[in-house]
């Protein structure tokens, strides 16, 4: 049984706050902070807790005025700037009460969904960079906005099926941009691009865009979908690739590369690996 020290301690470990601790163990957050008080929380944790309460700010702010005091553009009809910055958040970001967010180490993608935000939203996000990751967040904290985001996001996945196959290849650009991987490992003879998806919904729906291409692709579990074979991966290449400037991360300690590389690239020294 362990005593209520370790279990703080190991709570504390698991990155609870405080008051997550004293709900958990029903005990006072005096008795508890005796433990933990050496113990500082992750610098993501800390973000969120500040992203929460700018939340709260603006929610306070929104129902003092009756309306929002930052407006943003509605959108009846997709366009590829709507389906980049919405299928981004989606992917590798953060659609939560009061804000939008969405973080990568690629800084081309983070100024493109930037851009593409302008569409719809007039104003800054504001702007993180984790120093020990290299990798960058972007925040737009507004109750109505993200709301409207999260609305969005649930008929972009519902109706992508239908769309024009410009935007079915933005969408899916999205995904591997932030989700894939070109996994060649020449010494192992691998040559497959990869994404990685924890919601089954959406990988199923990935498998079948890829087919409109003429693209086979295979759902490995529990959360990726894999692209092998020469002409898959050529069609693959014509029809989707990866964006300029979306790169590996060469500093990872399993990397084989040691060094960031293009992922367009190194699709491109698979494809050309083929005898």
């Amino acid at each position: 049984m362990n005593t209520f020290k370790e279990q703080c301690i190991k709570l504390r470990n698991q990155d609870y706050t405080l008051t997550e601790i004293s709900k958990l163990t029903g005990r006072s957050k005096t008795s508890i902070y005796f433990h933990i008080r050496n113990l500082p929380l992750s610098s993501e944790k800390r973000d969120l807790i500040r992203e929460v309460a700018r939340a709260q700010v603006v929610k306070i702010a929104d129902r003092r005025r009756g309306k929002s005091a930052r407006p943003f553009r509605t959108f009846s009809t997709w366009n590829t700037h709507t389906v980049f910055v919405v299928s981004h958040f989606i992917f590798d970001g953060e659609i939560s009460y009061g804000v939008c967010a969405y973080n990568n180490r690629n800084k081309s993608l983070i100024k493109r969904v930037e851009s593409s935000m302008c569409q719809i939203y007039d104003f800054e996000p504001t702007r993180y960079l984790n120093q020990d990751t290299g990798v960058s967040k972007i925040s737009y904290f507004n109750v109505a906005l993200a709301a409207y985001i999260k609305k969005k996001s649930v008929e972009l996945m519902r109706d992508i099926s239908g769309f024009r196959p410009e935007l079915k290849r933005v969408f899916l650009q999205s995904f591997f941009d932030d989700e894939g991987c070109m996994d060649f490992r020449p010494d192992f003879n691998k040559r497959q691009v990869r994404g990685y998806q924890k919601d089954g919904d959406i990988l199923r729906t990935v498998q079948r865009l890829l087919t409109e291409f003429d693209i086979s692709s295979s759902i490995k579990l529990p959360n990726e979908v894999v692209i092998v074979g020469k002409e898959n991966l050529k069609k693959f290449q014509k029809e989707i690739d990866f964006s300029p400037g979306v790169r590996i991360n060469g500093k990872r300690s399993n990397s084989i590369w040691l060094k960031s590389i293009e992922k367009r690239r190194l699709l491109g020294l698979a494809l050309s690996s083929y005898r």
